[in-house]
């Protein structure tokens, strides 16, 4: 019986050392789990009682350990580490995380130490500094990014806008904002009636009347105040009607009535002679620039061209009996058949609606914010005179499945007529038709006329156009266009 109960211990103990055995190789298994790899990243801000220390915050992840550079010699294994830099300037900081396999990570940023009363100084002086548009090279200007600012259209000191080559923006060390109309006002697209538009005007508040009716004549000389932030070298000018660069540009749209404050960004950099500072608004898909400069000898500023120089050439006249585009083939018209523009046309399409005649397919290109296709004379550009003719008619399909959105194709389209070869910017100064909301029929061949009494009334014409689904955005769209004519 003893050997028995012997052997009833010794098979119990087997039994428990191999359910020993059993939960040590699992735990083994566990603790060969992979080890993430780690990511490094941070975010910092500058001490408002201390221009000179920044405060790092460190986002991390899968790390156990971290290595600070903030490249002006100096380290840290802090995970949120405080550091004062010596002086102002411009530093590589980077982080390097590792986690518990010895594998790191590292995230690099420039960030930049100013001293903000010597930055306030660039911007306003000792006690005060005007700046006025930069009248070398371009000064203003709408592009598509920051790094195209003005890729679509920029302003010269070529005696086009004189009047806003006078205008003037001065900066107070007391935090005092001052604009200048020197008594004359620049009537910007969009913004003023016509009969201002693209003019330069008399600078009363009786002028000072948008195109709907609204006054806007805060914009004209006044007083306000103005914030500058040195870390992001941001300015806001506050006061009902501040502005700097247009009227129209605000903090984050075009604006077509007076603000209460506009926020825009800034550098400024030492010149021989001057100062020169960049101003530009960032909407996006949109940047407008504007281009500041401030003499410190007055004296030296070059001239403001008053009178526009000529530009381009005054082509022959052509009064023709006969003046169409069918868009049926490349054949099938009568002088206007050179075609272009960003929008295209490309005739001898089928019929969207199943008709037995050849058409012209109308494509915007998505991408592009302002576009219109555009009809001149073949094979020689005439301006013509459209003496044999009272009206224009033409048959526009737009197809049922068109989505018109806010801020995307919108339910509108123009025929216009503009003088491309003498006007350097003829889209300021063209006769043109709008039919837009319920008017524009969607599904159907429709015709449209119009009435060219005015039209008559130019003999400077070289370029029809024809814009569908409006502008001011990039979307992209299908239409059909057929006989262009004139009667």
């Amino acid at each position: 019986m003893k050997k028995e109960k012997r052997n009833w211990f010794f098979t119990f103990a087997m039994i428990l050392l191999g359910s020993f055995v059993v939960v040590s190789l699992n735990s083994c298994d566990t603790d060969d789990d992979p080890v993430e790899d780690p990511i490094a990243t941070f975010q910092y801000e500058i001490s408002e009682d201390n221009h000179l220390q920044v405060i790092f915050t460190n986002f991390s992840s899968n790390a156990v350990s971290y290595a600070w550079n903030f490249g002006d010699g100096n380290s840290s294994t802090e995970e949120n580490p405080v550091h004062t830099y010596d002086g102002p300037g411009t530093y590589d900081v980077s982080l390097t995380a590792t986690n518990s396999a010895d594998v790191s990570a590292t995230y690099t940023t420039t960030i930049e130490i100013q001293d903000p009363f010597e930055a306030l100084a660039r911007l306003a002086g000792e006690t005060s500094k005007t700046w006025r548009l930069y009248r070398i090279e371009s000064s203003m200007g709408v592009g598509p990014s920051t790094d195209d600012p003005r890729g679509w259209w920029a302003l010269f000191n070529d005696g086009s806008r004189p009047c806003k080559y006078f205008h003037e923006f001065t900066f107070h060390r007391d935090g005092t904002y001052q604009f200048d109309d020197k008594g004359s006002f620049w009537g910007e697209g969009g913004l003023f009636p016509e009969g201002l538009e693209g003019t330069c005007f008399e600078a009363t508040a009786a002028n000072m009347v948008n195109v709907d009716g609204v006054d806007v004549s805060a914009w004209l000389s006044g007083t306000h105040q103005f914030e500058f932030d040195p870390t992001t070298n941001k300015v806001t000018i506050i006061g009902e009607g501040a502005w700097i660069g247009l009227p129209k540009t605000g903090t984050n749209e075009e604006v077509t009535v007076p603000q209460t404050s506009v926020t825009f960004n800034t550098s400024i950099e030492e010149r021989d002679g001057y100062d020169y500072m960049h101003v530009w608004f960032d909407y996006g898909d949109l940047v407008w620039s504007f281009s500041y400069a401030h003499y410190h000898d007055p004296s030296l500023e070059p001239p403001v061209e008053e009178e526009a120089q000529d530009w381009g050439e005054d082509l022959p006249n052509l009064t023709p009996t006969e003046l169409y585009h069918t868009f049926e083939s490349e054949t099938t018209f009568a002088h206007i058949g050179a075609i272009g523009g960003t929008s295209v046309i490309t005739v001898g399409q089928e019929d969207p609606a199943g008709g037995d005649t050849h058409v012209g397919m109308f494509e915007r290109v998505a991408g592009e914010q302002w576009q219109e296709a555009q009809l001149r004379t073949y094979p020689d550009l005439y301006d013509i005179q459209f003496d044999n003719f009272d009206v224009a008619k033409i048959d526009i399909y737009i197809p049922s499945d068109t989505e018109f959105t806010e801020g995307g194709l919108q339910r509108v389209f123009v025929l216009g007529f503009a003088d491309m070869s003498a006007t350097q910017e003829w889209w300021n100064s063209p006769v043109q038709f709008f039919t837009e909301g319920d008017d524009v029929v969607v599904g159907e061949w429709t015709t449209y006329t119009f009435d060219l009494t005015d039209v008559k009334e130019r003999d400077d014409l070289d370029m029809i156009f024809l814009g569908i689904g409006g502008g001011g955005h990039e979307a992209g769209g299908i239409f059909y266009v057929r006989n262009l004519i004139f009667e």
